[in-house]
């Protein structure tokens, strides 16, 4: 299920004569992805102010890693007010939010930030590619940001720095998990490839349920890889026990046990697991104020 630079999309309830996706890079625009890489994508972490620091340590504590300074300032075009803090580790990198004031829609909803070569010429390929700019583009601090919207409802920010940043490369790249309907998947795919110039590398429908909580059933998994990182996209009737839909990324790790042990005794709490699913052993985690995130190391 992992080891390799995927999105991957998990569909359940389709028919194993579903036909196998095969759009790839080839079938977008001649544009050049509009990425620059994995390391400058992060997922976006809200969290109340009272928890901003113990949720940062705590994240620190189990996976490694730095931090930027944490600094309150206003990250959205209407008046607002939040902590911010940059969080990088080995395993991904997070972008936490712990807002003063009520968060403006539609922020909160997004999945994490990506770095983009060329902001006015990413939106146009977004579009292209069948996304919606659900907020157009405005300034920061240090460049510009816009968010679109894929079919499914899934909300990406985008950003541009004015100054190029320069972090280091991931030891292993985080899968960005969203969860979707069987009817809006194909959508989607073909749609987030375009814009992506990622493919596809495996289409699995007979995939174990556990991997979502549903230990008797199995479900369809398309792994796709681009230069944006992982995603994993769950398509589902919805009958999901929980925690599973609430996760935003998963991490890998080289070892998981090791792993949970240094988030228990960091104040984080396990939530499902640890279980097998296909080639890894995986767990779900639950930090310091509430981010959900789903931990798994390659079996050998």
């Amino acid at each position: 299920m992992r080891g390799f630079v995927p999105v991957l999309v998990f569909l359940l309830g389709l028919s194993p004569a579903t036909p196998i996706l095969t759009a790839t890079a080839t079938d977008a625009a001649t544009d050049a992805s509009p990425a620059v890489g994995p390391q400058y994508d992060t997922t976006h972490v809200y969290v109340a102010p009272g928890d901003f620091d113990r949720f940062v340590a705590s994240f620190i504590a189990t996976f490694g890693g730095n931090t930027t300074r944490r600094i309150e300032l206003q990250v959205t075009p209407t008046p607002s007010k939040t902590l911010s803090q940059l969080v990088f580790t080995p395993v991904g990198n997070l972008s936490v939010f712990g807002f003063r004031t009520p968060i403006p829609y539609p922020f909160g909803t997004e999945h994490g930030g990506n770095l983009v070569t060329d902001m006015d010429q990413a939106i146009r390929q977004a579009r292209a590619a069948g996304a919606a700019t659900v907020v157009s583009t405005f300034p920061d601090q240090i460049g510009r940001d816009t968010v679109i919207q894929w079919p499914g409802g899934v909300n990406m920010q985008l950003y541009w720095h004015t100054t190029p940043p320069s972090y280091a490369p991931l030891q292993t790249i985080p899968e960005s998990h969203v969860y979707l309907a069987p009817e809006q998947a194909g959508e989607f795919v073909q749609d987030f490839l375009r814009f992506s110039h990622g493919q596809i590398v495996s289409d699995d429908s007979d995939a174990p349920g556990i991997e979502i909580g549903r230990t008797n059933d199995t479900y369809r998994r398309i792994r796709l890889t681009s230069l944006f990182g992982r995603m994993t996209v769950l398509v589902t009737d919805g009958h999901l026990p929980y925690p599973y839909g609430r996760e935003l990324t998963g991490y890998e790790v080289s070892d998981l046990k090791q792993t949970i042990d240094k988030a228990k005794a960091a104040g984080a709490s396990v939530l499902a697991g640890p279980y097998i699913a296909s080639d890894s052993q995986a767990a779900m985690l639950e930090f310091p104020g509430g981010y959900i995130a789903e931990v798994h190391a390659i079996a050998h």
